[in-house]
């Protein structure tokens, strides 16, 4: 295993931690407590509390920015910003694989650039930033991260049927339906993950990432219409 550079880490996420230890346990993938059989503290209870920090955090700043959307809309926004491929570009945007502390196995399996462990450590972080700095320190952090995928959230994304939506944007222009492919397949059996390409008249418009091929086909559908949209 190899020590992360939490120096760089911290740089690239502007914020430096008063316990690096918290930081340090965010980044370790529960299988080196497996591998050496001991009490090593890994980063899945961080990535619990995670979870429910970043709901808060975008659920108020959706709360806030939309007062006359009604909540099936606000929810349904959430759950576009916050799933798993979206958490997993976040990861790469800080080049979080870099610094994740794996097992020797999950290193040889190339666990270091699955989606899962990706979305799963950077839902750790946000839990340890939380801890560290308390509220307003995670809430700074999610909202530049996620303004960089989001925009200022000008507008609330709305995309019940993301495959439909390329549909007939795409039909409208051609007969010809957009061709969904599933490129690659990650991780044993009881959790893969699914990478699905769409593309239209030979020319790829969007890739997704999902752990089934249905929700990486949707992520696909939306990537693409955020491209034809600009």
């Amino acid at each position: 295993m190899t020590a992360p550079d939490l120096n760089t880490l911290q740089t690239e996420i502007q914020y430096t931690f008063r316990d690096p230890a918290l930081l340090r346990q965010a980044l370790t993938h529960p299988s080196v407590a497996h591998e050496q059989g001991r009490a090593v503290q890994h980063n899945q209870r961080l990535e619990f509390l995670g979870d429910a920090v970043l709901g808060l955090v975008l659920t108020r700043e959706l709360y806030d920015k939309f007062p006359e959307v009604s909540e099936g809309p606000l929810t349904k926004a959430r759950a576009q910003m916050i799933n798993r491929r979206t958490l997993a570009e976040q990861a790469r945007q800080i080049n979080l694989q870099d610094h994740l502390i794996l097992s020797r196995g999950e290193e040889a399996n190339r666990g270091r650039g699955r989606a899962s462990a990706l979305a799963d450590a950077f839902e750790a972080l946000i839990g340890a930033v939380f801890l560290d700095g308390g509220f307003e320190a995670v809430r700074t952090f999610l909202l530049h991260s996620f303004r960089r995928a989001f925009g200022e959230l000008a507008v609330i994304p709305t995309l019940d049927n993301p495959k439909g939506e390329l549909q007939e944007i795409l039909q409208a222009k051609s007969p010809d339906a957009p061709h969904y492919e599933v490129v690659r397949s990650t991780g044993p059996d009881h959790d893969r993950d699914f990478e699905c390409v769409v593309s239209h008249g030979g020319v790829e418009l969007g890739r997704g990432l999902g752990k089934s091929k249905k929700s990486a086909e949707s992520e696909a559908a939306i990537v693409a219409l955020k491209k034809l949209r600009g």
